[in-house]
C-alpha cells in the first residue's frame, strides 16, 4: 500500500519506490473494535471571504463537560488550528438515528440576541466548520452532472468534496443555521484470523448538514429525536434581532468501504485537472528548454567569436579600437556601493533557496503529507533557522571579495535584515488579527518562542557561517581593477533598469504561472496542496530560466560598456516577482470575493511577504549565475 498514493505517485519516485506497507512515522493507523469510541474533534471555522479563522467555541455550540485542547505544533498554531474536543458521541459501527446534542434531553438551547447576531454574521460571511474524526477532516459531498452525453447523464454524477461543512445559508435576507448533522463514516474491515475480533479503520468522514426547525424535531426524555420527512420540514431560522430557540442534533451512519487505510486521503485530494497540470508543465518545460537551447547557442557562439577576436595578437591596429565587454575589464570587478547590504540580501537568498529546495524535496518523498497537520510550516521554519550557516558563509565570503572589513556588522545585518522585515510585517498584521479575536492570531508565547529561535538558533548560526566565509580565501577575480574608474557612455532606453526587470521576468514567470494558481488557491481558499512532485520540477525550471536570463542581461550590459552590474543583476533577475505581484492583484480581483478592509490588508500583507521572498530567491539565483559567467569570460581573454 503506497502511502497517500496521490501525492507520492505524482512525485516522480514511483518509478524508484515500490514500498510495501510503508507508513510515515507518527501517522500509524488506529485500529478500532466494534463499539469503540471514535472521537470527533473540532479544528476551526474558516471563510475564504474574511481569511480570519475562528475557534470552534467562539460560536455558542454545545460544549462537553470539560473542554480540552490538543497540544499543537508550531505549524498548526500559525495556521490558526485550535483542535478541541466536542460532545458528539460516536462509536465504531454503531448507528444512531437522531440524538440531541446538548445534555438536557428535550429542553431547547436559547441563543441570546448577541449570540444570534454573531451566528447570523458568520453565516453571512460564508463560514465553514471543520471537524476531524481519527485525524480525517470532514467533507461535504457535492454531486453534479458533468458535460457528458445526455444518455450517460442519467447514470453518472461527478462527485467532488468540499472541506468542512457550511455553517448555514441565506435565503433573501433570512439566516438559517445547520443545526442537524448527519455523519456518514466509512470503515475498512481489516483481515484478521478467524478466532480474533474484527478490527476496523476509519477511511472517510462525510457530513450532510441540515437545517430543521425546532417544532419539527420531536425530542423525547432519552435525548432521542425523530427527523421529519424531507418534504414537509421547515429550516431553522436565526433572527438576529431577538432570542432564538433551537435544538442541536446529529445522526451517525456507518458504511463499509473498499478504500484501504493508506489511500484514505485520496478523496480529499482528488483534482479534476491533473491532465491540465501535466499538459501545462510539459508545455513550459518544452518552451523553457527550447529558449534555453537558443540562448545558450547564441551566447556561446557570440562569446567564442568575441574571445577569438580579442585574443588575435597579430592585428594590432584592431585592438587599438577595442569595443564591447573587453573594454571594461579594468572596472568589471570594482566593488559596488553598499556591499554589506548586497551580501546580506544574497545571504538571505541562499538561506531561502536551501530551505525551499529541502522542503519541496522532502515533501515530494511524501513525508509532509496533509495528514500530519502543520508539518510543512514547522519544517520550513526550523529549516530556515538552520540554513543560517550557509547563508552566513556565502554572505561572508562575498563581503570579503567586495573588500568589506566590518564582518561582525555584516553578519548582524545578514541575520536581521530579511527576517526583521518579515517579523515586522507579520507583527503588524497580527495586531489586526488580534483585534478581531481570530484564532489566526499568533499567541504571545508562540511569538516569544519564535523570537528566541531567531536570536538563539538563527543568529549564532549566521555568525558562525559568516566567520568561516569571511576567513576563507575571497573569490579570485581573473582581472585586476584599475585605480581610476572609466566613464560610462550614455545608455540606450532599453538598458533602463525597469525595462530590464520587465523583460527578464517574463520567462521565469511563464514557467511557473500555472503552479502559482494552485498554490494561491491552497493558501486563500482552504484547499490542500500536495503536488510536490510537480512543484519540484517547476522549481528546477525556475532555477534554469532565472540563471539564463540573468546571463543574457549581464552580457548585454557589459557590451554596452556599463560595468555596474552587481546590484542591477540582483534587481533584474528578481523581475518575475513583479509579475507575481501583478498576478496576485488579478487573483484578488477575479477569484476572491473579499470586500472588508482587514481581510484585504491581510491578503496584501502576506502577498508582499511572498513577493519579497520570491524576489530574494530569484535575484540570488540570477546573481550567482551572472557572477560565475562574468568570471569565466574574463578568464578566457588575454589582457596585457
Amino acid at each position: 500500500e503506497r502511502l497517500g498514493r496521490d501525492w507520492e505517485s505524482r512525485g516522480f519516485l514511483l518509478i524508484c519506490f515500490n514500498t510495501d506497507s510503508f507508513y510515515v512515522p507518527g501517522v500509524a493507523p488506529i485500529n478500532f473494535h466494534r463499539n469503540d469510541p471514535v472521537e470527533i474533534k473540532a479544528v476551526k471555522l474558516t471563510s475564504s471571504r474574511t481569511q480570519l479563522p475562528y475557534e470552534y467555541y467562539s460560536l455558542p455550540f454545545c460544549q462537553p463537560s470539560k473542554i480540552t485542547y490538543k497540544a499543537e505544533n508550531l505549524g498548526e498554531v500559525l495556521r490558526g488550528d485550535r483542535i478541541v474536543n466536542t460532545p458528539f458521541q460516536v462509536s465504531m459501527n454503531v448507528e444512531k438515528k437522531c440524538e440531541v446534542l446538548c445534555n438536557f434531553p428535550n429542553k431547547p438551547v436559547t441563543l441570546t440576541v448577541e449570540q444570534s447576531k454573531l451566528i447570523a454574521e458568520r453565516i453571512r460571511e460564508d463560514y465553514y466548520v471543520h471537524l476531524i474524526a481519527d485525524n480525517l477532516p470532514v467533507a461535504t459531498r457535492l454531486e453534479f452532472y458533468s458535460n457528458r452525453e445526455e444518455e450517460e447523464k442519467k447514470k453518472e454524477k461527478d462527485v467532488q468534496f468540499e472541506h468542512g461543512y457550511r455553517l448555514g445559508f441565506m435565503d433573501g435576507n433570512k439566516f438559517y443555521l445547520h443545526n442537524h448533522l448527519s455523519f456518514i463514516l466509512y470503515y475498512h474491515r481489516e483481515d484478521v484470523e478467524e478466532s480474533q475480533e474484527h478490527t476496523y479503520r476509519v477511511v472517510r468522514f462525510e457530513v450532510i448538514p441540515q437545517s430543521i426547525k425546532l417544532e419539527d424535531l420531536k425530542a423525547d426524555e432519552k435525548s432521542m429525536c425523530t427527523l421529519p420527512e424531507a418534504t414537509g420540514s421547515a429550516p431553522q431560522e436565526i433572527d438576529p434581532t431577538k432570542e432564538n430557540q433551537l435544538l442541536f442534533t446529529y445522526s451517525v451512519h456507518w458504511e463499509e468501504s473498499d478504500i484501504k487505510w493508506a489511500s484514505r486521503w485520496d478523496t480529499y485530494l482528488t483534482m479534476s485537472d491533473v491532465q491540465i497540470h501535466w499538459f501545462s508543465i510539459i508545455n513550459s518545460v518544452v518552451v523553457v528548454f527550447f529558449l534555453s537551447g537558443i540562448l545558450s547557442m547564441i551566447i556561446i557562439r557570440t562569446l567564442r567569436k568575441d574571445i577569438a577576436n580579442y585574443n588575435k595578437e597579430d592585428d594590432i591596429e584592431d585592438t587599438m579600437e577595442e569595443s564591447g565587454w573587453k573594454l571594461v575589464h579594468g572596472d568589471v570587478f570594482r566593488p559596488p556601493q553598499y556591499p554589506m547590504i548586497l551580501s546580506s540580501l544574497l545571504g538571505s537568498g541562499i538561506q531561502l533557496f536551501c530551505m525551499i529546495l529541502i522542503v519541496i524535496f522532502v515533501a515530494m518523498l511524501g513525508m509532509l503529507s496533509p495528514s500530519s497537520r502543520g508539518a510543512l510550516m514547522t519544517t520550513a521554519c526550523f529549516l530556515f533557522m538552520f540554513m543560517g550557516v550557509f547563508g552566513g558563509f556565502f554572505a561572508g565570503r562575498l563581503y570579503r571579495t567586495l573588500k568589506g572589513h566590518r564582518w561582525k556588522k555584516g553578519a548582524f545585518c545578514t541575520a536581521t535584515l530579511y527576517p526583521g522585515v518579515v517579523f515586522g510585517i507579520c507583527f503588524v498584521l497580527n495586531c489586526f488579527i488580534w483585534g478581531k479575536h481570530s484564532s489566526g492570531a499568533v499567541p504571545f508565547p508562540t511569538m516569544v518562542a519564535l523570537l528566541c529561535m531567531w536570536f538563539g538558533i538563527s543568529l549564532p548560526l549566521v555568525y558562525l557561517g559568516y566567520y568561516f566565509g569571511f576567513r576563507k580565501q575571497p573569490y579570485d577575480n581573473p582581472v585586476r581593477t584599475n585605480q581610476i574608474p572609466r566613464q560610462i557612455p550614455e545608455q540606450r532606453w532599453y538598458m533602463n533598469k525597469f525595462v530590464g526587470i520587465l523583460m527578464a521576468g517574463i520567462l521565469p514567470f511563464g514557467a511557473m504561472f500555472i503552479e502559482l494558481f494552485f498554490i494561491f488557491s491552497a493558501i486563500w481558499e482552504n484547499q490542500f496542496y500536495y503536488l510536490f512532485g510537480f512543484l519540484f520540477l517547476v522549481f528546477i525550471i525556475l532555477v534554469v530560466s532565472c540563471s539564463q536570463i540573468s546571463i543574457v542581461m549581464v552580457y548585454f550590459q557589459l557590451c554596452a560598456e556599463d560595468y555596474r552590474w552587481w546590484w542591477r543583476t540582483f534587481l533584474v533577475s528578481g523581475g518575475s516577482a513583479f509579475y507575481v505581484l501583478i498576478y496576485a492583484v488579478f487573483y484578488f480581483v477575479n477569484k476572491l470575493d473579499i470586500v472588508e478592509f482587514i481581510p484585504s490588508l491581510l491578503y496584501f500583507g502576506y502577498t508582499a511577504l511572498m513577493v519579497l521572498s520570491f524576489w530574494l530567491l530569484t535575484g540570488t539565483i540570477g546573481f550567482y549565475a551572472a557572477y560565475m559567467f562574468v568570471r569565466k569570460i574574463y578568464a578566457a581573454v588575454k589582457i596585457d
